[in-house]
């Protein structure tokens, strides 16, 4: 499922978003990247939007549930970089628009802003697990 996600997802996030410059990019057949951008669309990660009415072709863009999910593949990514990366360096870099600055994704608690680790982390049973 992760690859489902991920590969089709990412191409959209960088701005690769119609069908045949999808499955150039992906270098899978039309079939597979069908049900692939079929499920997509029907999980509300990506919506299909049409670009042109003769013939009718489509593209897809990013949801909200997509932008999100992009975030979790900046931080692996990041994990990526960190641990397999060769030694040219990372494939893709990540520049924040808003400062301009080369950067990596990070995690932080969303109450203290302190770095968060999986050593730091006590998992809990939330309201949704089962009895």
């Amino acid at each position: 499922m992760w690859r489902l996600l991920g590969t089709a997802n990412r191409d959209v996030w960088v701005g690769i978003r119609r069908f045949d410059d999808l499955q150039r990019d992906l270098g899978i057949s039309r079939k597979v990247l069908t049900e692939r951008l079929r499920w997509l669309v029907a999980h509300g990660v990506l919506e299909r939007t049409a670009y042109t009415t003769r013939p009718p072709r489509y593209e897809y863009v990013l949801t909200r549930k997509g932008l999100e999910l992009c975030d979790v593949l900046m931080a692996i990514t990041t994990w990526g970089d960190r641990w397999t990366a060769g030694e040219a360096g990372p494939p893709v870099l990540l520049r924040h628009r808003a400062c301009g600055e080369l950067t990596h994704a990070e995690l932080r608690c969303a109450r203290c802003g302190e770095r968060l680790h999986a050593a730091d982390v006590d998992v809990e049973a939330g309201p949704g697990a089962a009895t």
